[in-house]
């Protein structure tokens, strides 16, 4: 019997995804762990391995197609002694069988003969009742007497009561001598007109330029960080730091580590004072989970990595108990998978707080968008020679500005500040991350 490739779940929050390349083709024989394509999700281009074996028969889905939904037929593959090209041909039967149905569909369409019913016809008779002048025109007591205190003709009032009765609800707006119903008839055809001013896409100019399609990365990049600013409250806190000893000290690490192949980077010095700094003040390393606030014993760095298609964030697991040669190592080949989309969605799904550095690009001092469900982020900015106080001495240091973004819902100012100067102090005496 026939088997259907569905398009597989990738990541637990995927729900659609492009069939980005396809690595076999119609009449092929695969078998079980074959790449059989390359799927796009939100953050990574994915390999997709068969389970079954067999040849295969269709291809459903075209190479590039966008928004494929999880758990939709991609391809046909036809079975162990089973004919290729009957396989093939079975879905478009299918497919047959079900214009079919719904031709026949419309056959009942006769049953809705609700043409001769009457009832449309009772709405002249109720508007000539309540247009009638006098006491013939039917009214409720309480809205009669507020048509008397108010001045309104009950006349001009068309009745939504039983049998065009006119209510106090009717008499709501109405003007004293004017007619309501002109009013309220033409108030709910107003209403209907404001959902039509949703913004039209903007107009691009007449500009020579290029447009480029969205990837999902950058469309899952835009949504969630729309919804972070507008429903997370953002508290920002700066902090100075002096470099100068870190500094030394990597030099001096690098120097030890050289016969081994490894290269410590100032990032990864940050990676481990940011976790060991989660450990020290706990009510910083958590996530708002609905009615509940979720504190971690474990410090996972999530660290901004950025890519041609948009930004990643692979993670640095229990960073707080690891060596600083371990964090490079494993930061180096983290980044260097999530460049060519090979992360697998664990890799970069999860995290309790997030680090992101541009100091290589020389910025001073930013303010960092919170990657929910975290309760924090820690914007990195560029070390260089300032003016700083030492020892109640104006000197010349290597400093830099770290800004910490905080949830704060989840984080008081007060506890995001005892985060900020217990990274500082571990930053400006790094021995004291190693201990």
């Amino acid at each position: 019997m026939p088997i259907e490739l569905k398009m597989p779940a990738l990541s637990p929050t995927m729900e659609e995804g492009t069939l980005a390349k396809w690595l076999v083709k119609e009449g092929d024989e695969v078998k079980s762990g074959d790449i059989l394509a390359e799927i796009e999700t939100d953050k990574a281009t994915m390999e997709f391995e068969a389970v079954d074996e067999g040849t295969i028969a269709r291809i459903l889905v075209a190479e590039g197609t966008d928004g494929v939904k999880v758990g939709a037929p991609i391809a046909i593959i036809a079975g162990e002694g089973e004919d290729a090209a009957s396989a093939k041909a079975a879905p478009a039967a299918k497919k047959e069988e079900a214009p079919k149905e719904t031709a026949k569909a419309p056959e009942p369409a006769p049953i809705t003969k609700a043409e001769p019913v009457p009832a449309p016809k009772p709405e002249p008779e109720v508007k000539a009742a309540a247009a009638s002048s006098g006491d013939r025109v039917k009214a409720s007591p309480l809205a009669r007497r507020i048509a008397e205190q108010t001045g309104v003709d009950l006349s001009s009032v068309e009745g939504s009561g039983p049998n065009g009765r006119v209510v106090k609800a009717d008499l709501d707006g109405a003007k004293a001598g004017g007619a309501a119903s002109t009013a309220k008839a033409e108030a709910p055809a107003a209403a209907p007109s404001a959902p039509a001013a949703t913004p039209a896409p903007a107009q691009i100019p007449d500009i020579p330029h290029e447009a480029v399609k969205l990837s999902n990365m950058r469309k899952t990049i835009a949504r969630r960080l729309t919804e972070s600013k507008q429903t997370v409250p953002h508290i920002y806190l700066t902090v100075d730091i002096q470099l100068d000893a870190l500094l030394k000290l990597r030099g001096e690490l690098n120097k030890g580590l050289e016969s081994r192949g490894v290269k410590l980077s100032v990032n990864d010095m940050l990676i481990k004072a940011l976790a060991v700094a989660l450990i020290e003040v706990p009510s910083c390393n958590v996530m708002l989970a609905g009615d509940q606030l979720v504190t971690f014993g474990r410090a996972d760095i999530s660290v901004a990595v950025s890519i041609p298609s948009g930004l990643i964030t692979p993670i640095i697991t229990g960073a707080d108990t690891k060596s600083l040669s371990a964090i490079a190592n494993e930061m180096k080949d983290l980044a260097a998978r999530a460049k060519d989309g090979k992360l697998k969605p664990e890799e970069y799904q999860g995290g309790t707080a997030s680090l992101s550095n541009m100091g290589m690009f020389g910025i001073k001092q930013f303010e960092a968008v919170i990657n929910p469900p975290q309760g924090m982020i820690l914007a990195i900015g560029a070390g260089e020679k300032r003016p700083y106080v030492v020892n109640d001495e104006l000197t010349v240091a290597t400093v830099m500005s770290a800004t910490g973004s905080f949830d704060h819902r989840a984080i008081d100012g007060a506890d995001g500040a005892k985060l900020m100067a217990a990274f500082k102090r571990l930053v400006e005496s790094p021995l004291g991350m190693l201990a």
